[in-house]
């Protein structure tokens, strides 16, 4: 469902669209979090208007804390901290698209995609084809097109995910929300943390999630195991004293597999996947709508101009979806949270090296902090951090290159100093560019133009720096 965000920027920007969905075309009940910052990109690019936005919006609440087992909480405001119904959103966004002269297709099956020299064919049910310049998949890492292209990789990462929202909270109590949390130490499978929030739904409704990041190790817990220890930790977690005494609305599950290799290369011509959070945010994300969101105006930017001037060959398209550093340096944080088969860091590990870590993140203040606590990688504030965390704890520095081991940090530091470079280049080069680019005295084809200008989004999102305060 989310591809109708997108399909509705672009029609705004003036293509012609068609969504085929395989269901029906509405957003789920459980609400969606977000923040301000975000839902404003949604305005900024046409899908919806600022009063649309405020009729989705179920609640707001404050504060919202980070916190880990034994260490001090940070607590901070306006962040994730919105409540939004994704019915609504959808509802929205679908009828402005609609009106603008978008095509939708819903319970219609895709039975798959035929490239041609011309143009694309999506072949739907029934034996009728859509043809197009370019077709956006929009699907994720679930999407057939997008399993085609891996070739059946083993994914390098999994985040399992459980949750509900229950009815019977203390509507006193009930008016903060945590972004990231931990009751308990790690045991041998992995560390636990949990994330809650307010529901719109009541005064004492409450969403409550526990989710782990592992490696696809056959040997790891099911999500029915996941969901048994949910049901036992959570009473503790949130200070209820029986699970009997809540009364469940909603019982949520699900798995995100996230790959080192993003965001995916195209692998075939005028096909663009666009729709795994994961795989252009950060390993650490399982929120595709915030993502969706954050990249939304670079996504329309390139893609427009791809179809307008005809380069929607598989190279010029994997600009679109160019190496990010800040989303490849975000896998030391996905494997120092986790732990491997047969590894024994102690299971205060991953708690003491996050309350640690935030800590000083909170110590240096918000332009360090707030990107983190949004999945946004910057240099200068990551610099400060690791700096920070080896001052502060130089014992925890070493015990952290020794768990890790050498060939991530070996990894993670070129991808460090790729992010250096990156931000050197957005505030050093990127004007100059830029101004070539849209220069029409200078002797440069379409493809050089579309180039120079995808050159320079991917410095900016690479370092991070498409995030303001």
């Amino acid at each position: 469902t989310l591809g109708i965000f997108v399909a509705s920027a672009l029609q705004a920007a003036g293509l012609r669209c068609c969504v085929v969905e395989r269901g029906p075309l509405v957003g789920r009940e459980q609400e969606w979090n977000i923040s301000r910052k975000e839902m404003a990109e949604l305005v900024e690019m046409g899908v919806l208007t600022a009063e649309e936005v405020e009729e989705c919006i179920t609640s707001e609440f404050n504060p919202i804390r980070a916190g880990f087992n034994g260490g001090e909480p940070v607590v901070v405001r306006d962040i994730l901290n919105l409540g939004v119904r994704p019915d609504m959103l959808v509802e929205r966004a679908r009828a402005a698209y609609e009106a603008r002269g978008g095509a939708v297709l819903e319970s219609t099956s895709l039975g798959g995609l035929r490239v041609c020299a011309d143009g694309v064919a999506a072949e739907v049910e029934g034996g009728d084809e859509v043809t197009a310049v370019l077709a956006l998949d929009c699907m994720g890492f679930g999407s057939p097109a997008v399993r085609q292209a891996r070739g059946g990789a083993k994914p390098d990462g999994v985040c399992l995910v459980v949750g509900s929202c229950c009815r019977g909270f203390d509507p006193e109590k009930n008016v903060g929300g945590d972004l990231i949390y931990t009751c308990t130490d790690a045991n041998s499978q992995g560390q636990y943390f949990w994330e809650a929030f307010p529901a719109g739904s009541g005064p004492s409704d409450r969403t409550t999630y526990m989710f782990s990041y592992l490696d696809a190790n056959p040997g790891r817990p099911s999500l029915e195991h996941m969901l048994d220890d949910y049901w036992q930790l959570m009473p503790s977690y949130q200070g209820i004293g029986d699970i009997d005494d809540l009364e469940p609305l909603r019982v949520l599950f699900g798995f995100f597999p996230t790959y080192r290799d993003s965001p995916l290369k195209p692998q075939f011509d005028r096909v663009l996947q666009v729709g795994d959070a994961s795989g252009i945010q950060s390993p650490l994300s399982f929120g595709g709508f915030g993502a969706l969101t954050r990249h939304l105006p670079r996504l329309r930017a390139g893609i427009c101009e791809a179809v307008s001037a005809g380069l929607v060959d598989r190279e010029a398209l994997g600009a679109i979806n160019a190496y990010q550093p800040c989303l490849s340096g975000a896998w030391l944080f996905q494997r120092a949270m986790s732990i491997p088969p047969g590894a024994d860091p102690g299971p205060r590990f991953i708690n003491s090296l996050l309350s640690t870590n935030f800590a000083v993140m909170e110590r240096l203040g918000d332009p360090v902090l707030r990107p983190f606590l949004q999945d946004v990688v910057q240099f200068g504030p990551l610099a400060q951090t690791m700096g920070g965390m080896m001052a502060k704890d130089p014992a925890l520095t070493a015990k952290i290159l020794l768990e890790v081991g050498p060939g991530p940090v070996a990894d993670w530091a070129r991808h460090f100093g790729a992010l250096g470079a990156y931000t050197a280049l957005h505030g050093l080069a990127a004007p100059a560019v830029k101004e070539a680019a849209g220069n029409e005295r200078l002797p440069l084809s379409d493809r050089q133009r579309f180039q120079l200008r995808r050159m320079t989004e991917a410095w900016q999102y690479g370092a991070g720096l498409d995030y303001t305060m």
